[in-house]
């Protein structure tokens, strides 16, 4: 199987490297690459020098597969003694949303989705956007700032849906959920020791886990007299850490927003239990056992059991595709429960009591 990487900026495709990465990941936006190649190409017998310019259009493919298509951020060439090379980064088309400010004609937004949001607000600098879920929640009215970039917003947005935001390798955007149970899509074969692990290492951490938590309604105890109600709203144990540690959490919002409390609590739980665990795996190819790319929002199969990982399955977050000297052609993957991916529970727009219209008073 043909696994060169592929640099093609308008007419020329580019190989010849020294080392490359090309990263991708499902709680980064944007993919990007860093490559360091000779400045000149031999092609059929004919040596062309490499004219790559800041700011150009280009598409990274690895074999026939395509990762990445956006931008050529940074072109540095060098000379030492005996050498004459170049350095080349660039990112996804999604720079865009990442380093611009949002253009929203009236500075409002209301009636609308996640999707709709992300659609009009990426659509100005031309990208397009997708999401496979369809039960997505409305979007109540909420108030653009100025100086935003287009990602502040989706992200927010999305977090309310409980969608990730991420790129694809055609370079749209993607607003989906975290693949798990026996529906989400699989890797094949797995990561396996003794089969295709070259190092790994799982930091396990107690640190950010809790035995309690408990989401208040406000960070002072005020109105209380007035019958709103008490300022605990919801509370969440995990039995699995054994001491007394106790985590508060104000909500955003004092009414209307109980279930969002609890599941606020939930997920502050479900999340750090899900990176007490996080497996960091050195492959010996690009491709899983089926010959597709490692990818990102995917689940594998995990067998480390020298590291206390047992036949798990759980899910791709970032994968970064390696090739260099030392080491040839390796990938890089980040893995964890698919729980420790899932957005934070967020109110776009906080309801506060406003005291003066307490017990009918104006």
């Amino acid at each position: 199987m043909d696994d060169e990487l592929y640099l093609s900026v308008g007419d020329q495709t580019i190989t010849g490297w020294t080392d490359i990465r090309v990263t991708r990941g499902i709680e980064r936006c944007v993919s990007d690459f860093d490559i360091g190649l000779t400045e000149e190409q031999v092609e059929q017998d004919e040596v062309t020098e490499v004219v790559v310019q800041p700011g150009d259009e280009c598409l990274i493919d690895l074999g026939a597969d395509l990762v990445l298509t956006g931008y050529v951020d940074t072109y540095v060439p060098s000379i030492s003694p005996g050498a004459h090379g170049v350095r080349i980064t660039g990112r996804s088309k999604c720079e865009d949303l990442v380093d611009c400010s949002a253009v929203w004609p009236n500075g409002q937004i209301s009636g609308t989705s996640a999707l709709d949001v992300a659609t009009k607000l990426a659509a100005h600098y031309g990208i397009s956007v997708s999401c496979d879920v369809t039960d997505l929640v409305a979007i109540p009215q909420f108030n653009v700032f100025i100086g935003e970039t287009p990602f502040e917003i989706i992200e927010r947005v999305s977090r309310f849906s409980q969608l990730l935001v991420y790129d694809q390798p055609d370079g749209s955007l993607c607003l989906a959920r975290a693949q798990s149970g026996d529906s989400g899509a699989r890797a094949t074969g797995g990561i396996v020791q003794g089969a295709n692990v070259q190092s790994a290492s799982v930091l396990y951490s107690a640190v950010e886990r809790f035995s309690k938590y408990t989401c208040f309604a406000q960070s002072v105890l005020s109105f209380t007299d007035a019958g709103i109600g008490a300022n605990m709203i919801a509370t969440v144990s995990d039995p699995n850490v054994s001491r007394v540690r106790e985590r508060y959490i104000v909500a955003e919002a004092v009414q209307g927003f109980l279930d969002l409390a609890k599941r606020r609590a939930i997920w502050e739980m479900n999340r750090r239990a899900g990176r007490a665990a996080v497996v960091s795996v050195k492959v010996d190819s690009w491709r899983d056992s089926g010959g597709v790319l490692w990818t990102p929002n995917t689940l594998v199969f995990v067998d480390i059991p020298k590291l206390k990982i047992s036949k798990k399955t759980w899910l791709i977050g970032e994968v970064t595709y390696m090739r260099n000297a030392e080491e040839g052609t390796t990938a890089e993957l980040i893995i964890m429960d698919p729980t420790a991916y899932y957005p934070e529970p967020i109110a776009l727009q906080p309801l506060f009591v406003d005291s003066s219209t307490i017990g009918g008073q104006n």
